[in-house]
């Protein structure tokens, strides 16, 4: 039986994201994509559309998993913050649609896509892209950050 895994790289001007399904040991990519904000809107109103745009990618492919990357900065405060906000509204979205939630460091995404926990974006995007049978390498960049992360949790055994 195939399931469904939402991968989310969480920011606030662009949170990518990444379906994919999961058939026994083969993996298929669905969609990926970035829920886009503006800086001119809002600061709430940036969180109201992350949390609106999560809701209809939720509904459309009823995810049985979803795996967000956790938060990892040693400089800038302020971002970690705004990110940090926006990563908890969509851990909000998942938890009201009630799907298992898992979460993972960059590190343990990179080791599992291209076991080298210290492989740099390009390594990663050229994996996630050999791994799913894509033609391209995804883009955005946050696009394909998110379906590593929908990667290393369908290395679960959940």
């Amino acid at each position: 039986m195939a399931k469904i895994i939402l991968g989310l790289d969480p920011g606030i001007a662009d949170t990518g994201y990444g379906v994919i399904e999961v058939c026994g040991n083969k993996l298929k990519c669905l969609k990926y994509g970035s829920i886009k904000t503006s800086s001119k809107d809002d600061f709430s109103d940036r969180l109201e559309q992350l949390d609106n745009s999560l809701q209809k990618i939720i509904s459309q492919y009823q995810p049985g998993l979803v795996s967000i990357e956790k938060l990892f900065f040693n400089t800038n405060a302020k971002t970690a913050l705004i990110v940090g906000q926006a990563r908890g509204v969509l851990l909000l979205c998942v938890k009201k649609n009630k799907v298992k939630l898992i979460e993972f460091t960059p590190l343990q995404i990179k080791q599992s896509v291209t076991n080298f926990g210290r492989a740099d974006k390009k390594q990663v995007q050229t994996m996630v892209k050999l791994i799913l049978n894509l033609k391209e390498i995804p883009h955005p960049d946050d696009a394909a950050d998110a379906l590593a992360a929908a990667i290393c949790a369908s290395n679960l055994k959940i």
